[in-house]
């Protein structure tokens, strides 16, 4: 009786301690910040990303599967800096009125001129330093809707930021030890600004910094005369854009491909980029590997 009444406390403890753990439902919007959430909340998140891998976060259209995922959400996580220009739709349409989680606050923003109008540049995450900042915001968040598991959420978070610190001084070095001339690359779009203002790698794009925006002939013939007389010799493809206007512009210079690059969106699963750290190393070293 003594065992049967020890064995009934312990199944009982378990069972109190298991309703006591929390598993939140968190909506990320892109799958960058999906994947950080995951990093950092493990076992005590549900994740659910609205634009999954290869998926372009300026073009995006919600759905109504979308609109039921926030409607069950405990804590929606957003990059903000208008990258997201649906979002607002869908949270009105959801009725969600949870906690809206902007992972960019806190970072210095730059500001650019496209077409006569200065636009914030939303593509912060794509310096690892600002990565940390990231992290930091959604360990906060999801600390505060999860207070119980405090201490596990912390231990996990902070491994995470202190990977993302490694990067952004392994990315510095990497970079740093190639003439600033070697520099020079041209992509898609204008997704890597934060990326070469915290490298010190100069970026050329015939978009702007929505994939949505349309290059004029006048804008392209001007890039094909500046990657001429600067030497670009590289041009990369992005993994969520249409790449035959770069591959014009590359065929007009006399640029050479160099790979493949993720600035917005996340390989699939077992992909060499599916995971922020992953995809954030593979950028640095294809475009470093391409500048010898």
């Amino acid at each position: 009786m003594k065992r049967t009444g020890v064995v009934l406390a312990l199944t009982l403890g378990m069972m109190a301690q298991s309703a006591m753990a929390k598993t939140l439902n968190v909506v990320a919007s892109f799958s960058i910040l999906g994947d950080m959430v995951s990093q950092i909340g493990g076992e005590h998140v549900k994740v659910t990303t609205l634009v999954g891998p290869d998926g372009d976060p300026h073009t995006f259209e919600p759905s109504p599967k979308d609109s039921a995922a926030l409607a069950k959400a405990d804590v929606v996580v957003v990059n903000g800096l208008g990258l997201e220009g649906w979002l607002d739709r869908l949270v009105s349409a959801s009725g969600f009125t949870g906690p809206l989680v902007v992972a960019s606050q806190g970072v210095e923003t730059h500001m650019l001129n496209e077409d006569g109008e200065t636009v914030t540049d939303p593509h912060a995450w794509n310096s690892a330093g600002n990565g940390v900042r990231y992290a930091q915001t959604i360990l906060a968040a999801l600390v505060k809707a999860d207070p119980d598991d405090e201490a596990a959420l912390n231990a996990s978070g902070q491994r995470y930021i202190a990977q993302l610190q490694q990067l952004d001084s392994w990315a510095k070095a990497r970079f740093s030890a190639i003439p600033e001339a070697k520099r020079k690359v041209l992509t898609s779009h204008d997704a890597f600004g934060y990326f070469g203002r915290a490298y010190g790698v100069h970026f050329m794009a015939p978009q702007g910094i929505s994939s949505e925006s349309e290059a004029s002939a006048a804008k392209v013939g001007a890039l094909i005369q500046q990657i001429k007389a600067d030497g670009v010799k590289t041009w990369f493809l992005e993994n969520q854009l249409d790449p035959r206007l770069v591959k014009q512009i590359a065929s007009a210079t006399g640029a050479q491909p160099g790979g493949e690059l993720y600035p917005e969106a996340l390989s699939p699963k077992g992909g060499v980029a599916d995971t922020y750290a992953s995809a954030f190393r593979h950028n640095v070293e294809t475009l470093a590997s391409s500048m010898k």
